[in-house]
This record gives C-alpha cells, structure tokens and sequence, in this order.
C-alpha cells in the first residue's frame, strides 16, 4: 500500500540522485588550454564512443583501501594497469544489481579475446558491509563473472572510496523492519593510470559498452 513511509523513502531516493547529478554536473571540469603539467587526454574523439562519457580530464583518486573477496586491500595500484568499470550495490539487491551485473558479464565475454594485460575488468563495491562480508561480496559477484573483481570496507572507507568517485548511497529502513542501500546507478570508468575518466550512465547497452572499452583500452594511455 502506498503510504506516507513509502513516500518518504521515494522522496530520500529522489534527493539521493539529484544530489549525484548536481554533483557530477558540478565536479566535471570546463575544457581548459592544454599546459605541460596537465594531464593528456585519451587519443580517442568522444564521438567515437556510445556508452563512455569522458571527461575533459582525468582526475586522480585519492588514496583508499577496501578489502577484496580474497582478503587482500584493494589499493589504488591495483586499478592501475587496466581500463576498470566500478559498480557499487549489494548482495540483498532485488533488481537493479543483479540486471547491471548481468548486462556487465556480456561485456566481459566480449572482452575474452582480448591480451590479457589490456583486457578490461570489472569492479564491484558492496556498500552493505553489515551484511555483505568481502567473501560473500565475492562470491555474488562471481556468480555472474568470474572474473569480476570484488570489495567492500567499512562505512568510513566506503564513504571515502564513494565519495571521491562523485557516487553515493543510503540505507533506507522499511515498512517490514528491514532496510535497503538506495545508491548510484552509474558506472565509473577507471583509466589504465588508475584515474577517474568518465561514466557510463543507465540504460546500458552490454555491446556498446564492451566496444568502448575495448578501443579505450587499445588507444588510450
């Protein structure tokens, strides 16, 4: 039954993803002249892309650490050497992570043939750490790939990693006692340096994304 608890939370969703708009809108940088310190930009022409929006320059992540399904920190050397797609969820999610994890997993088997030292990777961060240990994090995310890497942290690390990524979340308590993580949709695109270089915003098309990986991956630094 749709009542004032219902709308609330429906309000709380909403403010949650304006505010990442308004964020995002607000942390990607005007084109600037190119100077000698600056960053290059990927050798790829933007119109070339269907699923990847760049940004004019890639930002660097500050320092985080979450720990991987394996038990190992996730640290930003190891975003580093590979293009990397970041989707934050959790394991309890009913829809929208199970379908973007699905719809990534086509991408990655595009992505097989590809040398493995530029191949692509995908990147899930659970931000339910009361429920989601990193192995159980690991083990919904190998369900559909793999290959799929697999990290969560504490509220104070995801709160950081999240954050320096313009994305965020909520827990939303329900009419049943229970609650639910309300998050970001979008994808975050990691270049082979270990920067923020763009996103990739729903709905998503699994061949299109796998094609601008592929070639960023190919041309970009």
């Amino acid at each position: 039954m749709f009542n004032r608890t219902t709308l609330l939370i429906l309000v709380a969703a909403l403010a949650a993803g304006l505010g990442l708009w308004a964020a995002q809108v607000a942390l990607v940088p005007s084109p600037a002249a190119p100077s000698a310190s600056a960053p290059a930009a990927p050798a790829v022409d933007p119109a070339q892309l269907k699923a990847v929006r760049l940004f004019s320059s890639p930002r660097p992540l500050p320092a985080f650490a979450l720990e991987q399904s394996d038990g190992t920190a996730l640290e930003p050397a190891e975003l580093q050497g590979r293009w990397t797609v970041v989707f934050l969820g959790f394991t309890h999610c009913p829809d929208v992570c199970p379908t973007t994890l699905s719809e990534l997993a086509q991408s990655q088997k595009a992505w097989a043939d590809l040398p493995e030292a530029r191949r692509p990777q995908v990147l899930f961060v659970s931000i339910d750490p009361e429920r989601d240990t990193p192995a159980r994090t690991g083990e919904y995310a190998a369900y559909f790939h793999p290959a799929t890497l697999a990290a969560t942290g504490s509220p104070g690390a995801l709160q950081a990693f999240t954050g320096s990524l313009g994305l965020v979340y909520m827990k939303v308590e329900t009419d049943a006692g229970d609650y639910t993580m309300d998050h970001s949709s979008a994808l975050v695109v990691i270049d082979a340096q270990g920067r923020q270089a763009g996103l990739i915003r729903p709905p998503f098309v699994p061949a299109d994304i796998a094609a601008d990986l592929a070639l960023l991956s190919e041309v970009a630094p």
